[in-house]
């Protein structure tokens, strides 16, 4: 599967955005979900990456919103029929370099506890769980986590 950086407005990947909603709706309530809308992930500060079937068509996709201090991984989601064969780490290697390149030092994340799979291809890559950071609250509901993007560990874990 081919990964490329591309505009989150198609109606294939507008689509698969809807399954990971759907998808989160079963899990969490309104309240404790802090999702980007199209119109957010459409911002030029947002590195929005899909991959694609041998069809062609949208199988899963991920962003970074690229902020002064870090990034911040957003709309991580693979689709359930492209689950397995390690889409999902080559998708966040691929917005890890982006990152870099655009000079980002930390890559942060909120998700949610019962995304265990999710959580386990973070932790199998170098995150690790931290407190809250930006505007989030402190919720039961939200796992913090951060990686450092640099070979040379920078002076400080970002606020």
């Amino acid at each position: 599967m081919d990964i490329a950086f591309e505009s989150p407005d198609q109606p294939d990947v507008v689509a698969l955005i809807a399954e990971l909603d759907a998808y989160q709706d079963t899990l969490y309530p309104p309240e404790a979900r802090y999702a980007l809308d199209l119109a957010a992930l459409c911002h030029p500060d947002v590195l929005f990456a899909v991959a694609r079937d041998e069809h062609g068509r949208a199988a899963a996709c991920g962003a970074v919103v690229v902020g002064e201090k870090f990034g911040e991984l957003k709309r991580m989601f693979v689709s359930p029929a492209a689950r397995g064969r390690g889409l999902g780490r080559r998708l966040l290697l691929a917005l890890e370099a982006a990152a870099t390149s655009r000079g980002c030092r930390w890559l942060m994340l909120e998700t949610g506890p019962h995304q265990t799979e999710a959580l386990g291809l973070y932790a199998a890559c170098g995150f690790e769980r931290r407190g809250p950071y930006g505007s989030y609250p402190d919720h039961p509901l939200s796992v913090f986590m951060q990686k450092p993007l640099r070979l040379t560990p920078p002076a400080a874990s970002p606020a």
